[in-house]
């Protein structure tokens, strides 16, 4: 063992007649582990929120809505093989719907609904993962499938009839054209988590929607699934170029604008909130050090006096503070991989979904979070702890020796 390391060793663990200095050691490495659970939680959070709603926004709207300025889209068909010519290898699927408005009541009562008629896909799958009663309404012009939520409201399950009021070619109704009124089957109910798809939205086959709204064969909307994201927003120019009037595209992250810009809200007080961190245990480090090199100024006269070089007294002191950091950061590490593994098994904190969008702190763990912070951490702690070893090292021998 090399001379530095052994004095730094013996300092550390020979520390019993110091109870001030150890109090200080256990301030330094827990504001460290605290500090750095904190940052690694948080980053964990805002991660699994914006993975957690992007996907759940995928799983019912896709990655481009196409939609018209008027009522139906006209010619869809060839505009579909038109995209699919253009971009069709970036492609994974296009698929028309329809949605609109209606009034959906129960024996109970009544509630506004967004219902979309979807045809048999994809995108029909990803829903099917979200659903926790009953099963999607497959092949039926008379089934509906309803967010959890709004089948609270209504007091229904699987298997209750429900009628569905709709405008009839949106015209206000009135005693010589009454709204369209349909029976439907309760087939299934999902839960997405998020309350803006849970509270509103039910979903039926294609022909049933065309049927309630009186649009015969036309639809008023395509979802276009793209194989990566990557390149969705000069995808979404490219369709917008070759669509004229009444077609008008949108990716899902300029339709829930309000929801992405409240993620990256969320994320911008991060690197302050780092930087306070930072400052905090760059001080318990420098308080520590100093405090340890008040309590060993004799010890480093006598060492001085046999002959330590001074980067020898530097390394000696530089150990000392690598060794808080070290022990600060793996304790960090635990603690923040306890606490989420808690969350994650117990979901002890609850969220309001209409407030947060979803009704689970969606955690998302990734080896990168607890990598960086733990080597900013580090490298900052190290920094830290050179300032008091090198005023250590300037130390007078015959001052030290005097020193009571």
């Amino acid at each position: 063992m090399k001379f530095p390391l052994f004095i730094s060793t013996r300092y550390i663990f020979s520390n019993k007649d110091s109870r001030l200095l150890n109090l200080i050691s256990v301030i330094a490495v827990a504001g460290i582990s605290l500090g750095v659970a904190t940052l690694i939680i948080a980053l964990s959070v805002l991660n699994g929120f914006e993975n957690t709603l992007t996907k759940k926004i995928t799983d019912f709207d896709s990655h481009i809505r196409i939609s018209s300025f008027n009522d139906d889209l006209p010619n869809y068909k060839y505009n579909i093989d038109k995209i699919s010519q253009r971009i069709g290898d970036q492609v994974d699927f296009i698929s028309p719907f329809v949605s609109k408005l209606a009034i959906i009541s129960s024996k109970h009562r009544k509630e506004g609904i967004n219902l979309q008629g979807l045809i048999e896909n994809q995108h029909i799958k990803r829903i099917k993962s979200n659903i926790i009663l009953g099963q999607y309404p497959e092949n039926s012009d008379t089934s509906i499938l309803l967010g959890k939520t709004l089948a609270t409201k209504l007091l229904v399950k699987p298997g209750d009839k429900v009628k569905l009021f709709a405008l009839k070619n949106d015209k206000l109704p009135s005693p010589t054209d009454l709204p369209n009124i349909r029976v439907f089957m309760i087939s299934g109910i999902y839960e997405s988590g998020m309350a803006e798809f849970d509270n509103m939205i039910g979903f039926t086959s294609l022909k049933a929607a065309q049927s309630l709204f009186s649009m015969q064969d036309k639809i008023n909307g395509l979802d276009i699934k793209l194989k990566s994201v990557t390149k969705i927003d000069s995808l979404s120019t490219l369709i917008r170029k070759e669509l004229k009037y009444p077609y008008y595209a949108r990716t899902i992250f300029e339709i829930h604008r309000n929801i992405f810009t409240w993620i990256d809200l969320q994320k911008k007080p991060i690197p302050i909130v780092l930087g306070l961190i930072i400052i905090v245990a760059v001080f318990n480090i420098i308080s520590t050090l100093l405090m340890l090199v008040l309590e060993k100024t004799k010890s480093i006269g006598i060492l001085k006096s046999l002959g330590a070089k001074s980067r020898e007294i530097i390394r000696i002191f530089l150990y000392q503070g690598i060794y808080l950091s070290l022990i600060g950061i793996i304790a960090g590490n635990i603690l923040a991989w306890i606490l989420m593994s808690i969350q994650l098994k117990f979901d002890i904190i609850k969220i309001p979904s209409s407030v947060y969008f979803v009704t689970r702190v969606p955690i998302e763990m990734d080896i990168k979070f607890f990598v960086l912070i733990s080597v900013i951490t580090f490298i900052l702690s190290l920094i830290s702890a050179i300032l008091p070893s090198y005023f250590t090292s300037k130390t007078n021998p015959v001052t030290a020796l005097r020193f009571e």
